[in-house]
C-alpha cells in the first residue's frame, strides 16, 4: 500500500518566523530577570519595515522593546508597542494552580527517524536550517534570509522514499536562476545529508522563478503545524511562541511530547499520540487520550503516562519551564532538538 505524506518548513528569514522570534526574544528578556513573569507578546511585521509588538505583559523587570526589536530585526524602520498587564481574574487563576485557558495540547512521537519524529517534517527542516547555514557561511553567498522547502515522502509499505522536494529561496538580484538552482541542489539536498533517490524529482524557484523581494506581512504564531509534527498529526490550534510556559498551549504540549517520545524512547510502543484537554482554573486535563496505533500495549502505556505530572504547575517544574530558553525554538521546529529539556527522555 502506497501512503504520501508532505510537509513544508520556512527559514529564520521568514516574516512569520521573524515575529515569532521577536516574541520569544521579549519572552527571554522578561524571564531572564523575573522568572514568574506572565507574557503573552504579538508580533506583525511588513515589508516597509515596520514592527508592531502588542499583547499582554506583567513582569517586575523593565524591558527595552525597541531596542530588542532593532537587534533581532537591524532593517526594522519603526516600532509600534502596546501592551497592558494581564487581566487580574486570569493572573488570579494561574496563581491558584488552575490552567490558564481552555484548550487541546497534543504530543506525538514515531522511531521513524532518530528524532523521533516524523521524516517529511525532519527533513524540511534540515532543509531549511540547511539554507541558513550556507547563506551565513558564504558558501552560497547569493542567498537571502527567506526561504521555504517542502518534502513528499512515499511509504510503500511502510518504506520511506523521498518522491518531491520543493525549495524556493530568496536571492540576489544579480544572480542567474540556473546557477543558483545548481547550487542550491549539490550544497542544500546533495551535501545536506538528504536522502534522495534517482526518482525524487527536485523543484527549486520554479513557476514564479524569482525571488528577490519579500513582500509578505508576518504574524507571531502563525507557522503552528509547521512548528509542531507536520500535518500528518492532529493540532490542537494554539501557537507557541511569546508565551510563558504557564500558557498550556505551549508547556502542555511540550510535556505531552516528553511523555510521547519517552513511551517511544522506553520500547513500549513504535509510535504514540497523546491528547490532553484542559479547562480554566482547573488543574488536571478533563480529558487524556492515549494512542499507540496498534504498536503497544495500551494498559501498560496508559499506566506509564499517568506517572507524568500533567497539571500547569507540576509541568512547568518538571520541565524546568521558567528559564529563559525561548528564542532557540522560534525556527525549524519546536520538537525534535535535543538541546531542548522536552526532548530528553
Amino acid at each position: 500500500m502506497l501512503l504520501v505524506r508532505t510537509a513544508e518548513s520556512v527559514t529564520e528569514g521568514h516574516p512569520d518566523k521573524l515575529c515569532d522570534l521577536i516574541s520569544d526574544s521579549v519572552l527571554d528578556a522578561c524571564l531572564s530577570q523575573d522568572p514568574h513573569s506572565r507574557v503573552a507578546c504579538e508580533t506583525m511585521v511588513n515589508s516597509a519595515g515596520t514592527c508592531i509588538v502588542a499583547g499582554e505583559i506583567t513582569t517586575k523587570t523593565q524591558i527595552d522593546i525597541e531596542t530588542l526589536v532593532y537587534k533581532v530585526w537591524p532593517e526594522c524602520k519603526r516600532v509600534l508597542i502596546d501592551l497592558q498587564q494581564q487581566s487580574p481574574a486570569l493572573a488570579a487563576t494561574v496563581a491558584a494552580g488552575g490552567a490558564n485557558d481552555q484548550g487541546i495540547m497534543l504530543g506525538y512521537a514515531t522511531d521513524e527517524t532518530a528524532e523521533l519524529m516524523p521524516l517529511p517534517i525532519t527533513l524540511a527542516h534540515r532543509i531549511t536550517r540547511r539554507l541558513a547555514e550556507v547563506r551565513k557561511s558564504g558558501l552560497l553567498p547569493y542567498l537571502r534570509a527567506d526561504g521555504k522547502a517542502q518534502v513528499t515522502v512515499q511509504y510503500n509499505n511502510g518504506i520511506p522514499q523521498v518522491g518531491t522536494i520543493v525549495i524556493s529561496t530568496q536571492h540576489d538580484e544579480e544572480v542567474d536562476l540556473n546557477v543558483l538552482r545548481v547550487g542550491v541542489i549539490e550544497h542544500i539536498v546533495e551535501k545536506g545529508m538528504i536522502p534522495v533517490t534517482l526518482q525524487t524529482t527536485i523543484l527549486v524557484n520554479r513557476q514564479a522563478g524569482r525571488f528577490e523581494t519579500s513582500a509578505d506581512t508576518g504574524v507571531t504564531g502563525r507557522k503552528i503545524v509547521m512548528d509542531a509534527y507536520g500535518p500528518q498529526v492532529p493540532n490542537g490550534g494554539g501557537a507557541f511562541s511569546g508565551k510563558d510556559p504557564s500558557k498550556l498551549d505551549r508547556s502542555g504540549a511540550y510535556m505531552l511530547r516528553h511523555i510521547a517520545k519517552s513511551v517511544v524512547a522506553s520500547g513500549r510502543a513504535k509510535r504514540c499520540q497523546l491528547e490532553a484537554a484542559y479547562c480554566i482554573g482547573v488543574a488536571e486535563p478533563v480529558a487524556l487520550y492515549i494512542d499507540t496505533f496498534g504498536t503497544g500495549k495500551e494498559l501498560d502505556v496508559e499506566a506509564y503516562v499517568r506517572t507524568f505530572p500533567l497539571t500547569p504547575e507540576g509541568i512547568v517544574e518538571y520541565l524546568d519551564l521558567r528559564k529563559p530558553i525561548y528564542k532557540q525554538t522560534a525556527c525549524y521546529g519546536h520538537f525534535g532538538n535535543a538541546a531542548f529539556p522536552w526532548e530528553k527522555t
